[in-house]
């Protein structure tokens, strides 16, 4: 089923929040594989000895998360004329709610001062609600590409 009338793809196609999320969604993708590669990394005791680095990276996938989110939110309004949850993203907008619930988790955890392991764990599985997340927007953006040419076939023959 498409997720887009032919009006709505037209609105996505022309929306400059479409660009904008096609320019962050792989600098987000370079922050979480930078972030699982440092705090692996500090884990495993190589190269990394400053524990700091894993929660700068946290910081900034967080804050990546959050302007995908806030920009995500804008291109649900403009094609759906929902901030969030319209049906049409409903479960990628739970995915990334629960991803910045369990990113910001990390700091609340941090702050409470816990020890390194629990806040690696913590970071770790941050970074694989992300992941999760990040594939069922690939999933989807997928399928829809090939309803797409199919529809295009279609109409074109």
């Amino acid at each position: 089923m498409p997720r887009y009338t032919p009006e709505q793809l037209e609105k996505r196609n022309a929306s400059v929040w479409t660009k904008v999320q096609a320019i962050l969604a792989p600098l987000q993708f370079i922050l979480f594989l930078a972030g699982l590669t440092v705090t692996w990394l500090y884990k495993e005791g190589i190269w990394i000895e400053d524990f700091s680095w894993v929660t700068i990276f946290v910081i900034l996938k967080t804050l990546m998360l959050v302007l995908i989110f806030v920009t995500g939110a804008f291109f649900e309004k403009e094609v759906f004329d929902e901030y969030a949850f319209a049906p049409e993203f409903f479960w990628e907008d739970v995915g990334s709610a629960i991803a910045m619930v369990v990113h910001i988790s990390y700091f609340i955890l941090f702050f409470m001062g816990l020890d390194e392991q629990i806040l690696i764990l913590t970071a770790l599985l941050a970074y694989l609600s992300y992941l999760i997340n990040a594939a069922q927007f690939v999933i989807r953006l997928i399928l829809e590409k090939r309803h797409e040419k199919k529809a295009n076939a279609i109409h074109s023959a």
